[in-house]
């Protein structure tokens, strides 16, 4: 995992560049020896059409090859920004890897939708802490890093298919940051419970990437109000709303799956008692707002490059503008149990 420096002013770190994408044939080699292939329904062997990502207006998007449509790029420069963004969520943890108890004995680990490996619940920070477990992290793209502890491997899988583990064979899933990617959440929780040992835990952390506020200063800012619609409308558009904390879809579903002992933690990003978090939000939103919505507005939305820039310019500067608009996002961590018989 990589460690962000303490973060007092968004002048103390240079923002990522814009950088055109690699050839989806670098390192296929070495890229290739990381990974493992079931031969199963979701996961894959690192094939030469994984490789083949969708290119967007000069940025690269997990491969044409899975029917899943995941709207941020698979880029260095949006994996820097990950990067900043796993960061600002450790801070709301207060440095918890996880929310749910589970115990320290534990065989095996799911990290579902991994994205580059660099986060709080990192599958090699739980192969660290649970050396004896082994640990798998799966993704659309195979984005993870090369050197990684001995029991951990990472597997090009979609998880909304059919999961390839064994029933009752799993003892923690972790899954995190999949709205946007998830028609059917239940039927993704039921995955999880199918492969979980009896007594075995499900986390899901989610995050609305709308503004929020919660004096009013939002109310006159258009820049705002269209961010939101961006992302309503273009998830309505394509089958995956991001109605999943609004609409405490997480909770729901797990239930609905078969859960029991099901809690549930809201994180706001505008914690006073967090305001490193929120310096390091709005550094996520400067390096590359380009990344979390060039899909929904180019794509989706049908607006021109030039509309889309003028738009981001607009955000920008109602951003930096923050001691007259307060503005926060929201998370949701959601945990449950799956029964002992």
């Amino acid at each position: 995992m990589r460690h962000l420096p303490r973060l007092d002013s968004l002048s103390q770190l240079k923002l990522p560049s814009a950088c055109s994408s690699p050839s989806s044939q670098d390192n296929v080699n070495d890229t290739e020896s990381a990974y493992q292939d079931d031969g199963a329904s979701s996961s894959a062997s690192l094939s030469s059409s994984i490789l083949e990502y969708r290119a967007i207006h000069g940025r690269k998007f997990n491969s044409a090859r899975y029917d899943s449509t995941y709207f941020t790029p698979n880029d260095d420069r949006q994996s820097e920004n990950v990067d900043i963004t796993h960061h600002y969520m450790t801070l709301l943890l207060e440095g918890k890897l996880y929310l749910a108890p589970i115990k320290p004995d534990i065989q095996k680990v799911l990290d579902i939708g991994t994205g580059n490996g660099n986060h709080p619940a990192t599958p090699s920070d739980f192969a660290d802490e649970f050396p004896s477990a082994e640990v798998i992290g799966t993704d659309l793209s195979p984005i993870q890093p090369q050197w990684v502890p001995p029991n951990l491997k990472f597997e090009l899988d979609d998880a909304t298919k059919s999961w390839t583990w064994p029933d009752n064979s799993v003892d923690f899933v972790h899954i995190r940051f999949l709205a946007g990617g998830i028609k059917d959440w239940t039927a993704l929780f039921r995955e999880a419970h199918r492969v979980l040992k009896p007594g075995g835990w499900l986390q899901s952390g989610e995050f609305d990437p709308r503004f929020l506020s919660d004096d009013g200063t939002m109310d006159n800012q258009a820049a705002a109000k269209t961010w939101n619609e961006v992302f309503t409308e273009g998830g309505i558009r394509i089958g995956s709303p991001f109605n999943v904390i609004t609409d405490n879809l997480q909770e729901a579903a797990i239930k609905e799956a078969g859960f029991g002992a099901v809690e549930a933690g809201t994180y706001k990003t505008a914690d006073k008692k967090l305001a490193e978090a929120g310096r390091y939000v709005s550094l996520a939103l400067e390096s590359d707002m380009e990344g979390y919505t060039l899909f929904f507005c180019t794509q989706v939305m049908g607006w021109s490059v030039e509309e889309h820039q003028v738009f981001l310019m607009s955000v920008r500067k109602m951003i930096r503008n923050y001691r007259s608009t307060h503005l926060y996002f929201q998370a949701r961590y959601v945990w449950g149990q799956k029964p002992e018989a």
